[in-house]
């Protein structure tokens, strides 16, 4: 007879058997890996995580006794897991929080090549709102900001709604302390989100309204129309190119870096739409010339205020190095840089590895 119940998985991987284990953690292995990385900010750092959490799960399993259900036994090793890679590694942001905007005169800078940046996530849109609301960039970013016991408090609490107890046990602290914990991580996350979410914002808009502000702004990017792309923006919009710590604030700062970058009419471009963080986003491809197809340059993600893009944040796939001596148009070439393996989302979020 087939075992299918959690409870008989549960009997059956506890004396050993790794082919009942495996079917036993598959229905939490989505919101883990996405609890971790809320945690990290990172969807390799996330994975890493994971990997490790049911490895460690899968050997204490003999010692799991059941006083918690299993989905509790496995975030508080997922939790812990995490901890330990934080106490280990930089925070990670975005280039907003890195460092001040910058002068388009003065280029794009140097990448900064260290892992430090938030990544994309991908994210299912069957979700439900929750789910896409908390891995919203801004919200992950603002995450990256706690201290890492008030991140994994405000996380346990706020997001997945396990009682004070529960996360008492499982970061082996006091009730009290999560109670302390969480009311100064809310008071910090809550000074760096914007009144409303991105969810919020959508829900306000319809699908009309955003589908045609994303065929608007690619029908722009199509047609290197800078001042198409600048009407779709909020007054103070940002853009950044995360590994870049270079990024521009306000209409005309934007409009300059874009009209001397990529609206340039230098690259040739095509743009397929997706989603990210719960978000709208745009997978750019460049020409490249040897493989005759147009490769990932970009994933970009749009930060809604409204009707207006309030913030681009563009993950970029190829290989970023500081620029060799006197060769000043290292950035003008960006589209014959490799694509980097590690910053190449575009197959994680089901797009093409090219484009003709």
């Amino acid at each position: 007879m087939a075992i299918s119940t959690e409870q008989e998985l549960l009997k059956a991987a506890r004396t050993g058997d790794e082919g009942a284990f495996q079917p036993l953690v598959e229905p939490y292995r989505g919101e883990l890996h996405a609890h971790c990385y809320r945690m990290l900010g990172s969807v390799h750092d996330a994975e890493d995580a994971l990997q490790e959490a049911l490895l460690r799960s899968w050997r204490g399993l003999r010692r799991f006794e059941g006083r918690s259900s299993l989905r509790s036994w496995l975030y508080t090793i997922a939790t812990n897991t995490c901890l330990n890679q934080i106490a280990k590694r930089p925070k990670r942001v975005l280039p907003v929080d890195y460092g001040p905007s910058w002068d388009p005169h003065e280029g794009v800078g140097e990448p900064v090549v260290e892992s430090v940046w938030i990544e994309p996530y991908p994210t299912d849109p069957e979700a439900s709102f929750e789910q896409r609301e908390s891995v919203e960039l801004a919200f992950v970013a603002a995450l990256q900001h706690l201290p890492a016991n008030q991140r994994a408090v405000l996380i346990l609490r706020e997001v997945l709604g396990f009682s004070a107890a529960e996360v008492a046990e499982a970061l082996e602290t006091t009730v009290a302390s999560v109670n302390s914990a969480l009311q100064r991580a809310r008071k910090t996350v809550d000074e760096k989100l914007p009144e409303e979410t991105q969810q919020a914002t959508l829900r306000e808009l319809g699908d009309e309204r955003l589908r045609e502000l994303v065929e608007g702004y690619m029908d722009a990017m199509a047609r290197n129309d800078v001042d198409g792309i600048v009407a779709l923006l909020a007054e103070d919009a940002a853009w950044s190119m995360p590994p870049l710590a270079s990024w521009f604030r306000g209409l005309e700062d934007v409009r300059g870096f874009l009209a001397g970058g990529p609206m340039s009419g230098e690259w040739r471009w095509r743009r397929l739409a997706t989603t990210a963080n719960g978000q709208p986003a745009i997978a750019a491809y460049t020409w490249d010339e040897g493989r005759q197809a147009y490769l990932p340059f970009a994933l970009d993600v749009i930060t809604l205020e409204g009707d207006r893009i309030k913030e681009v944040t563009a993950f970029i796939t190829r290989v970023m190095q500081s620029p060799p001596a006197r060769d000043p148009d290292y950035y003008a070439r960006f589209p014959e840089q490799a694509l980097d393996p590690v910053r190449n989302v575009f197959e994680r979020f089901g797009l093409p590895p090219s484009v003709s």
